[in-house]
């Protein structure tokens, strides 16, 4: 259900590999995990780039939401450079159940009770045939298929925040806060209105507006408009492409912050935070002020992730 709104010049970052639990032709009950660097690259506007990779953001403070009523200060982290693949999650899929998250796992490492709680343990798929039929949530746009095809590169989607939590926990990795998240996508205090900068919102720079009512409206593979459409930190798809699932409860903002997440209960009906828009609706949601929340058990076409680590 979508709840009320609320409401960083091309990148030429070095991208680092992850050492992350993504890797081809896993066995169900694997637990040791090979370097995500083994993985073919296959992203990227060439195709010359790991699927996994990711990009430093380098902390400071700045403005949520370009209000100076939010200050924020975030420490350097990690941030994917692109949302979540098929392929990428394909991994998952495959040792699933037994990769579960246990308590704790998934945790902001400066934030208190940030980690997996197994009183949602019942919110996860019982086993890897209710976690498959769980991700056609949608006939026409679900981007997951039973077998590896054409659409490996693109971004995964209807995945409920649970399950998008497990996902990071597994790939020794998190959600990325709010503060994160936005501080990533206005490229800190320069408070950029989208990503890439101040320039109105065009289809070479994000993946927005399809007509979902046109079956010839496709979701475009990750990074399909880098490095236009980048972050400053080099990072795909901030704005478009899905809505990406974060830590935070939606609504309050936490003051003062430094690596604050809203976890109060007291914001638990109003859903968990999503940014950065989608490609399945207007040029509203790409701004890095745009805020909504769902519930987190929501599993729609235009809701994806990617996760954040440690510098």
């Amino acid at each position: 259900m979508r709840l009320p709104v609320v409401e960083l010049s091309a990148a030429t970052a070095l991208f680092s590999v992850a050492s992350t639990a993504c890797f081809p032709d896993v066995e169900p009950n694997v637990f040791s995990l090979p370097r995500c660097d083994r993985v073919e690259p296959r992203c990227g506007p060439d195709g010359d780039e790991s699927c996994c990779a990711d990009a430093v953001v380098l902390g400071g403070t700045f403005n949520r939401v370009n209000d100076p009523q939010f200050p924020a200060t975030v420490a350097d982290f990690r941030l994917d450079r692109f949302e979540v693949t098929v392929g990428r999650f394909r991994q998952f899929v495959a040792g699933y159940p037994q990769n579960k998250p246990q308590k704790d796992h998934g945790s902001h490492p400066r934030l208190a009770g940030s980690g997996w709680d197994p009183g949602w343990d019942d919110h996860l798929p019982r086993d890897r045939a209710e976690l498959e039929a769980s991700l056609g949530c949608d006939p026409n746009f679900r981007t997951w298929t039973d077998g590896p095809g054409p659409n490996e590169e693109l971004p995964i989607n209807c995945v409920s925040w649970y399950v998008a939590f497990a996902f990071c926990a597994w790939d020794e990795a998190r959600l990325p806060t709010k503060a994160e998240w936005n501080y990533a996508a206005a490229h800190g205090n320069e408070q950029r209105t989208y990503p890439w900068g101040e320039a109105t919102p065009t289809p070479d720079l994000a993946a927005y507006g399809c007509d979902t009512t046109n079956m010839g409206c496709l979701i475009p593979r990750v990074g399909s408009r880098s490095p236009a459409g980048d972050g400053e930190s080099g990072h795909a798809d901030l704005a478009g492409s899905m809505s990406e699932w974060l830590l935070d409860y939606h609504g309050t903002h936490p003051t003062p912050c430094n690596d604050c997440a809203n976890l109060s209960d007291k914001d638990e009906d109003n859903g968990r935070e999503a940014r950065g828009g989608d490609f399945a609706h207007s040029t509203e949601g790409l701004a890095t002020t745009f805020e909504l929340g769902f519930t987190p058990e929501s599993r729609e076409a235009f809701l994806g992730f990617r996760c954040a680590r440690e510098k």
